[in-house]
């Protein structure tokens, strides 16, 4: 579909300057809802190339429609993440399917219940303590690099095997010895849920969870195998105490797999996590702790199997850096190239390329002004793409990140992990496991793309909707 780069579309509300918020003008009865449905990602950096930094898209059906502000810039961005975050919260549609299905933890909770769990669980997360897990994640990993020299043809898909190596390695540090089974079961259960929070939660109008169509029956089933799995080990966990756990060695001592920490978290002012809190707590770091960290590594992998100088580049570094020992967590400061390789990837492909909200406040964002009850959108995957900020921007260039790169560009042309006060808890923990990940495996193999393209789609994060193949050349080194 062909969109007006010059048609403007009235708010219906004052902008405060009274000018109009531009936009696409879509189709007459459904606006641009085929156009998002079948391409959001494409529609919203159409849609900032022909309009600018604040565009108002309307998609559905008279009565049904939902208009959608959309923030493309770092200034605007830094706003409704940072400096009005008040005036921004997460009460849209999505997230009311995500808080019904993954449960009330940080990712969806809100005032005072985030407040409280995010002082229970922020001692978890300091840099020290997620540092300890440093060893699980290089365990794992030297078990799924060392399985690829049985690859058929020395083909591997790398979406399948980061997915897969990062499931293990976060159900490895929440369960510990408990990895097997909750591994398998998140393998069966996520996709078939995810497909339906994300059909949910896009859908002007939904019939209720409880009617038994075969969707409702699916998902309910999938949940019930999920739940239970986490309710087991909980329940194992509350009454075995420390022993439960002390055989996990998740973060090199016993008892510290995350989640008898969870079980363990308390204070005089918050109290402590009872069963239902803890398992929302689990299904959140399964999901978020899991699927971004896959990502990443997912598409450095792609994009260094693309450009083979700035792969022997990293490799070289960590070769240098390493020799045949273990990589440790303070090897992140030693590894700066191999870093900037993660963050250019994560430029490109961030692993949360859409950020919902709902403004509460009429608040003025650049020249125009988004009205109270608006849906607000917010998409890493434009803002990171940004021609302003971002030279040449679809060219893959991990010099875009050295120190001096990054001091010159404002702080929010690049939030792959969010900001303000509900920045992302486990940033450190993702980049710990990339780094570490990704030089076990560069110091492994060579790598030669195989699909060229990746075709990607928005889900609840970002998701490969084709194959990534590469293939592999084991190297003779350890």
């Amino acid at each position: 579909m062909t969109v007006d780069a010059n048609t403007n579309v009235d708010t219906g509300t004052g902008t405060g300057t009274g000018t109009e918020v531009p936009g696409p003008a879509g189709m007459p009865l459904l606006g641009s809802l085929l156009d998002l449905r079948s391409d959001s990602l494409g529609t919203y950096l159409r849609a900032q190339h022909q309009h600018g930094d604040l565009v108002r898209i309307t998609a559905g059906p008279p009565g049904m429609r939902a208009e959608l502000y959309c923030v493309f810039s770092p200034a605007g961005a830094q706003q409704v993440l940072a400096s009005d975050a008040a005036r921004f919260r997460k009460d849209n549609r999505f997230y009311q399917e995500v808080r019904e299905t993954f449960g009330n933890g940080l990712l969806t909770s809100q005032d005072e219940d985030y407040l409280r769990q995010r002082r229970l669980v922020q001692p978890l997360f300091t840099r020290r303590r997620v540092d300890g897990y440093a060893e699980a994640i290089a365990a794992e990993t030297r078990s799924v690099v060392d399985a690829w020299g049985d690859a058929l043809d020395g083909v591997i898909d790398v979406s399948d095997e980061m997915a897969h190596l990062a499931l293990r390695a976060v159900a490895r540090i929440l369960f510990g010895t408990d990895v097997e089974a909750t591994a398998d079961v998140v393998t069966a259960c996520f996709p078939i849920i995810t497909e339906y929070v994300l059909r949910r939660g896009y859908s002007p109008a939904n019939i209720p969870r409880h009617w038994p169509t075969p969707g409702n029956r699916r998902a309910a089933a999938a949940l019930d195998e999920l739940y239970g799995v986490c309710d087991r080990i909980i329940a194992e966990r509350r009454r075995g105490g420390a022993e439960a756990g002390a055989d996990a060695g998740a973060a090199g001592a016993p008892g510290e797999d995350l989640l008898t920490l969870l079980a363990a978290a308390r204070s005089s002012d918050d109290g402590e996590f009872d069963a239902s809190e803890l398992r929302d707590q689990v299904l959140i770091f399964l999901l978020a702790g899991h699927e971004t960290t896959a990502t990443s590594l997912c598409f450095a992998l792609h994009l260094l199997s693309l450009h083979p100088e700035q792969q022997d580049r990293a490799r070289a570094e960590v070769s240098r850096v390493l020799g045949d020992r273990t990589p440790e967590a303070a090897d992140l400061e030693r590894l700066p190239y191999l870093t900037q390789v993660l963050k250019e990837a994560m430029r490109l492909y961030p692993a949360a390329p859409v950020i919902g909200r709902k403004a509460v406040a009429a608040t003025r964002i650049g020249e125009h002004t988004v009205p109270a009850g608006a849906d607000v959108i917010l998409a890493p995957w434009v803002t990171h793409r940004h021609p302003g900020y971002w030279p040449d921007p679809d060219r893959f260039d991990p010099e875009r990140f050295t120190p001096e790169a990054e001091a010159g560009r404002p702080r929010y042309a690049w939030f792959p992990f969010g900001g303000g006060p509900r920045a992302c808890i486990g940033q450190h923990f993702s980049m710990l496991e990339s780094v570490i990940a990704l030089a076990m495996i560069l110091r492994a193999y060579e790598f030669e793309a195989v699909d060229t393209e990746i075709p990607v789609g928005a889900g609840i994060t970002l998701r490969t909707t084709g194959p990534a193949r590469c293939r592999i050349r084991r190297l003779d080194t350890p």
